[in-house]
């Protein structure tokens, strides 16, 4: 009986193939969230520049989870998945919006040391206390 009753309720839905649910307020705006990355090199440093989009911007004040724009990241730049880069991007992520509003990249770096989430958080992202010179 209750089957019954679910199909009928199915049935009765529209169909819409390939037509996204319109966003509810509230919502996280839709991917993608990173425009591109860039990998820079200063003497034996590197930084990956990460530029998110408009959207990544919004999601990530938003407090949205940063796993798909993490994956975003990962597809145009695989060698980012190195130890302590998703921790670095985890925090931009979160903070970035709020420290520094519209900053042109999130920078990681993977020579920065591994540090728990308190301190990530209390050095601003950027654990070492260096600030790269590039």
């Amino acid at each position: 009986m209750r089957v019954a009753l679910l199909a009928a309720a199915l049935a009765a839905l529209p169909l819409t193939v390939g037509v996204a649910a319109p966003a509810q307020a509230g919502d996280p705006p839709p991917p993608p969230y990173i425009d591109r990355t860039e990998w820079v090199h200063w003497a034996d440093l590197s930084s990956l520049r990460v530029y998110p989009t408009l959207a990544g911007r919004e999601a990530s004040s938003d407090f949205t989870s940063s796993d798909e724009a993490w994956s975003e990241v990962l597809v145009v730049t695989p060698d980012a998945d190195l130890p302590g880069m998703r921790e670095q991007f985890d925090c931009h992520w979160r903070l970035a919006e709020f420290a520094r509003p519209g900053k042109t990249s999130w920078n990681l770096e993977p020579w920065r040391p591994q540090v728990t989430p308190a301190q990530m958080i209390d050095t601003g992202c950027n654990p070492g206390n260096v600030e790269e010179p590039f």
